[in-house]
């Protein structure tokens, strides 16, 4: 079961870079273990009957830049094979394309986990000066740990997806990192439970990775182990107690196990190490008004629409604080930005026919507005009873048009 959330914007908090050099990628090329493609199931049935003495090996994935010309991608193959040969031979490796600029290896042979690193170094240096263009390495070893043979492939691809994330010219090795990333693309495409699996074997490289520990906790919470998520973040809290992620995600779980003192507690811990993140303005202010501490949720809520103007929600609960003080021409700004924002917000509909409805005033727009939230939502007897209002108000209005007509005739 997905947690469900009075509002999109509230959610768990993973972390993201804020280096503006570091970017996702577009492909990532992890989805091969579980999307494979033609020529990667050939190079997995290669390698499954590759005989290579104490399975100790190092796979690699290289790619050149795909903005190189037409001309240099043509070349590629040829260069590579011939670059392969040279380094190595094919009595001790295999390799294959991928596609037109990717290609994957496994070799042995060497004397140490050093000297195989540096024929790897050897190649790229090769292949790069032959092309003109830099080149982008994820590499996995083995033996790696406990990981199985079987793991060496699937962690160069993750490898890869990690040295990605800072564009070609770059090389990764495989290690805890990239597990958080797989995990991430995981959890990105909805498969949770092996995103958890990811993060574990991430934890089990390096036990205090906070990053490892909040994404892990991310997962319980979104499968709904909401104890298994508290513990998680709980352990990354004491490991690093001013980590903001950590404190509102803590806040989060205790608000959705609906212990709202609690969860405003760590809220407000959060806002005093950062009083700049946009889930921790909207949820405290949203959780202080429902407890009636309506002047201290003001602050934060309108600190929610500083720093993200897009949000709808943060508005319509002003607007909302504005209709209960009686003030509905300034409850009708703010549910007007709400409704821009997300027009099938039912409550802001709602509420923004309802101040204009108590001013008078475009009350035929009103009306639809009232209708709209009514049909979002049929069995919300509030939004009944806002319609039913306007609808008198709108009635009446024209009752006195058709007076006025019928006196000026």
């Amino acid at each position: 079961m997905t947690p469900k959330f009075f509002a999109k914007e509230i959610h768990f908090l993973k972390s993201g870079s804020k280096d503006q050099e570091i970017h996702p990628p577009e492909i990532y090329y992890s989805d091969l273990s579980h999307s494979p493609s033609v020529r990667f199931t050939t190079f997995q049935e290669r390698l499954a009957g590759t005989t290579i003495p104490d399975d100790r090996c190092i796979c690699t994935l290289v790619q050149i830049d795909p903005q190189v010309s037409e001309e240099t991608v043509e070349t590629a193959k040829d260069v590579f094979e011939a670059c392969f040969n040279a380094v190595l031979d094919k009595e001790r490796g295999i390799w294959e394309h991928l596609d037109d600029t990717t290609f994957v290896l496994v070799f042995w042979d060497y004397a140490d986990e050093k000297e195989g690193l540096r024929l790897v170094n050897l190649l790229k240096d090769k292949i790069s000066q032959r092309l003109g263009c830099d080149l982008l390495l994820g590499i996995a070893v083995h033996p790696y740990r406990d990981f199985d043979f079987d793991r060496i492939l699937p962690n160069a691809l993750k490898a890869f997806d990690h040295a990605a994330f800072f564009g070609h010219g770059h090389t990764v090795s495989f290690d805890g990192i990239s597990l958080n990333i797989s995990g991430d693309r995981l959890f990105q495409l909805g498969k949770y439970d092996e995103a958890i699996q990811e993060y574990k074997l991430g934890l089990a490289i390096d036990p205090k990775n906070i990053n490892l520990l909040n994404s892990l906790g991310v997962s319980y919470g979104i499968t709904d182990q909401l104890d298994l998520a508290l513990e998680t973040f709980e352990l990354a809290w004491n490991i690093s107690p001013e980590e903001v992620m950590v404190i509102y995600n803590i806040g989060l779980i205790h608000r959705i196990k609906e212990n709202e003192d609690k969860s405003i507690l760590y809220l407000k811990k959060a806002h005093g190490i950062n009083p700049d993140i946009f889930e921790v303005e909207l949820l405290l202010g949203h959780l202080l008004f429902k407890q009636g501490r309506v002047d201290q949720s003001v602050s934060h809520l309108e600190a929610a629409t500083r720093i993200n103007p897009a949000s709808g929600t943060a508005f319509r609960i002003l607007g909302q604080i504005l209709l209960d003080k009686n003030d509905p021409a300034a409850a009708a700004a703010q549910f007007n930005l709400a409704v821009k924002n997300n027009p099938l917000d039912a409550q802001a509909l709602s509420g923004y026919a309802k101040a204009m409805g108590l001013q008078n005033r475009n009350l035929s727009i009103a009306l639809s507005f009232a209708r709209k939230a009514r049909d979002i939502d049929p069995e919300n007897t509030d939004y009944e009873a806002v319609l039913e209002e306007i609808q008198e108000r709108y009635d009446a209005h024209q009752a006195r048009r058709g007076d006025k007509t019928i006196k000026s005739a």
